[in-house]
């Protein structure tokens, strides 16, 4: 865990040890960003904070992929989420997974990026003290980093987790692996905490 001019957390971080931060939790497939990310969302729920939290939910729902579950909601780890403003789309695309053609890649990338946008827009209209972001790297696969890290400002504690791996990589030839990695970076640099697993 790292962040600008050596901040840094030992050992598993606590909600209390986010509040008025920037954080990214970062890592391959299964590395465990969502539940941590759920595991943060509860605390901060039994620490009192339900009416100052918005969770923005990106994520496709769980599925097998090589025999191994990949993505899923919050809901699916935790119940918090019926205790604070949550919002997701009804349904979120799986481009490098379902795509058979690089056009089909690209198309499912940008409804995705309409979908989110249109939460981000949400969000920012009524923002909240606290913002939670599961998947975050699912929209830049098409989307701006701009109302992302618009959004990241206007609320005093931000935390979001997105892929950031290898496993992943293969596109089509599209490049939305690259930009999405690229995009990931540059959200990184804006970031008070990077907790990568």
């Amino acid at each position: 865990m790292r962040g600008p001019g050596g901040l840094g957390l030992q050992g598993k971080p606590c909600f209390r040890d986010l509040i008025g931060r920037k954080t990214l939790i970062n890592g391959d497939v299964r590395a465990g960003k969502t539940k941590l990310t759920a595991e943060l969302l509860e605390e901060a729920v039994e620490q009192g904070h339900s009416e100052e939290i918005t969770v923005i939910d990106m994520a496709p729902e769980a599925e097998v992929y090589e025999g191994r579950s990949i993505g899923g909601r919050l809901p699916e780890l935790t119940d918090a989420c019926s205790r604070v403003r949550y919002l997701s789309p009804l349904k979120v695309e799986t481009p490098r997974l379902r795509a058979k053609t690089p056009g089909e890649l690209l198309h499912m990338a940008r409804l995705n990026e309409e979908r989110i946008k249109a939460l981000l827009d949400e969000y920012l209209e009524r923002p909240s003290p606290i913002l939670f972001v599961n998947d975050v790297s699912i929209f830049l696969q098409s989307g701006s980093i701009d109302p992302v890290l618009l959004a990241a400002n206007r609320a005093g504690t931000f935390v979001a987790n997105g892929y950031y791996g290898e496993q992943l990589s293969a596109d089509l030839g599209t490049g939305v692996s690259e930009r999405e990695r690229a995009l990931m970076d540059a959200l990184a640099s804006e970031m008070d905490l990077i907790i990568s697993l």
